[in-house]
């Protein structure tokens, strides 16, 4: 018997460890490196964002931050570009909708996951700058809540903020979604769920895909009757806002309501 040779003779029933194919050049079947190149990227990263936070990154170093969760084995860097260069910036990219996410080579269900689970995150933080605070002394923050909502979205969606006697939100609700351009809304639906509620006043919101917050002739049309079917009931409708890009214009501003 060859001792010599036996020796490195795998035992029956074992394997030999592979890298991971994703963890760069020893996925071709070189032996691995102790640290992939990308590691030490990953520390110095992590490190500047703890020493200066967010503002001190770049959009697409912001989303390499959320992808590392998502690819733990692989260089993100390359992907992060690519979302940026496809949808314009950070915000732009975790507002994408999850089938316009899947469209951009690399990013598969993990990174939509991860994506849209910052998305759900920001909305939840702005969100609680509202709840429970009187709407009308809390404005900033009702329109940083609308413009994160709404602002980004790619088809028209109409939303209703049902507010107490002392304007305290009660609850939010989207009534309609569209197409790209238009969503219809049914004055008396809006009024029936107000008093469902027992709301004693509606802020109506909703958004132009297009960008430009200017209200149509239609929407005037629309607020309108709605104010007139709450009024008959004693609901006060403080506003209707329409929420563009990084734009928003207000009905009462207008002199519309």
């Amino acid at each position: 018997m060859d001792t010599k040779s036996s020796r490195f003779r795998p035992r029956a029933g074992t394997t030999r460890p592979t890298p991971d194919a994703g963890d760069g050049p020893e996925g071709k079947g070189a032996a691995p490196s102790a640290d992939p190149h990308y590691l030490e990227h990953r520390r110095r990263l992590r490190k500047k964002f703890l020493a200066a936070g967010g503002e001190a990154l770049a959009d697409y170093e912001l989303l390499e931050m959320v992808l590392f969760a998502a690819i733990p084995r692989r260089d993100v860097k390359p992907l992060a570009k690519k979302l940026i260069q496809a949808f314009g910036s950070f915000a732009d990219a975790i507002a994408a909708s999850p089938e316009r996410l899947r469209g951009v080579s690399g990013a598969g269900e993990a990174v939509v996951a991860a994506l849209k689970t910052v998305e759900a995150a920001a909305l939840r933080l702005a969100k609680g700058r509202v709840v429970n605070r009187p709407a009308l002394s809390s404005w900033e923050a009702l329109l940083d809540y609308c413009a994160a909502a709404m602002g980004r979205s790619q088809t028209e969606e109409f939303r209703v903020l049902f507010l107490d006697r002392k304007n305290v939100l009660l609850g939010e609700e989207v009534r309609q979604r569209g197409t790209v351009d238009h969503t219809p809304v049914y004055p008396r639906e809006v009024v029936k769920r107000a008093l469902e509620l027992g709301a004693s006043a509606l802020i109506l919101v909703h958004n132009h895909p297009s960008g430009d917050p200017t209200p149509s002739r239609a929407d005037i049309a629309m607020t309108r009757e709605i104010a007139a079917a709450a009024k008959a009931l004693k609901i006060d409708l403080h506003d209707h806002l329409v929420i563009g890009r990084g734009r928003h214009a207000s009905f009462k501003a207008l002199g519309l309501l």
